[in-house]
């Protein structure tokens, strides 16, 4: 009777030594990420972004469409902080209301590339053979294409608009999502533990979700930080070229668009909203390579 008994607490001290492992290595990658310092005011950027985005319509008192042609193109002042556009629109109200469509468009159209990308990498790599095949070849007619135009023959197709674009520029992401999780299973679908699953009878659905995809998801998670900042880049050069969020939207890369007129007239125009792109677009850039290297498994780990 005293076997059973220690049996249960040995697995008991098992588990809950797995559990402060786990909760360990967690700490070691938050440690390291707090101490970039570059990553922490990225991170604490990003924060600002999207809180002011939240709180638009209590830190502006301007309707960011609300027209006033004999107020057009003023330069910034205690009244306007950003100066008007040309329809006499406030540039600092359409700046943050257009953080709204920003930090939508990167996280969603991420989100897309991942969720097409991800099974497509696991089966491809999993099953080998004829799924391989097929999968690797259409990934290679999307490769054949630039990102821009592949996105912009997309839209051709489901037409302009701000959901559009996010499908179009999740589609050009697709592929790196596609080879990395493809490659990543690959390296790890032929070690011990997934052997000895499938010899125990484990299915081929529960291999792949909680055997591999754990495995791979670290290199996929840092991919996907980097990739929302590409994607509001893209999404602004898309709303550029008037294909994109729609006018009377406030959007960043719609308002450079209307600004490269009146560039000699009224620089401020095309400044702000300039400097939102590339300021957050830095900063996601910096958050990303902070968790790359917070989650670098071959760091040492400090004591």
């Amino acid at each position: 009777m005293l076997c059973p008994a220690m049996s249960k607490r040995d697995d008991g001290s098992s588990s809950r030594a797995e559990l402060f492992k786990a909760r360990s290595q967690w700490y070691y990658v938050f440690r390291r990420f707090r101490q970039n310092r570059g990553a922490v005011i990225g991170l604490g950027y990003v924060l600002l972004v999207i809180l002011a985005a939240v709180a638009a319509p209590l830190i502006t008192t301007c309707d960011p469409n609300s027209q006033d042609l004999k107020s057009a193109l003023l330069p910034p002042s205690a009244e306007h902080w950003f100066g008007t556009d040309h329809f006499g629109r406030d540039i600092y109200t359409r700046v943050v209301y257009g953080a709204r469509i920003s930090l939508r468009v990167g996280p969603i159209a991420t989100g897309i590339a991942m969720l097409i990308g991800i099974p497509l990498g696991l089966l491809a790599a999993y099953y080998l053979g004829w799924i391989d095949v097929v999968i690797s070849r259409v990934i290679d007619v999307l490769l054949a294409f630039p990102g821009l135009l592949l996105a912009m023959g997309i839209m051709a197709v489901l037409g302009p608009g701000l959901t559009n674009a996010m499908i179009a520029t999740g589609v050009s992401m697709l592929p790196r999502y596609v080879r990395v999780t493809r490659a990543s299973t690959l390296s790890i679908k032929g070690m011990d533990y997934i052997i000895a699953a499938r010899a125990i009878g484990a299915s081929d659905r529960h291999i792949m979700v909680h055997h591999l995809l754990p495995n791979v998801i670290l290199p996929l998670i840092v991919l996907a930080s980097l990739d929302v900042a590409g994607a509001i880049l893209f999404a602004a050069g898309l709303s550029f070229l008037g294909l994109g969020a729609q006018p009377p939207t406030p959007d960043w890369g719609g308002m450079l668009s209307r600004a490269r007129i009146y560039m000699q007239q009224a620089p401020w125009f095309a400044f702000f909203p300039g400097l939102a792109i590339t300021s957050t677009i830095l900063a996601l850039n910096m958050v990303g390579d902070g968790l790359r290297d917070a989650l670098d498994p071959h760091l040492t780990i400090k004591q």
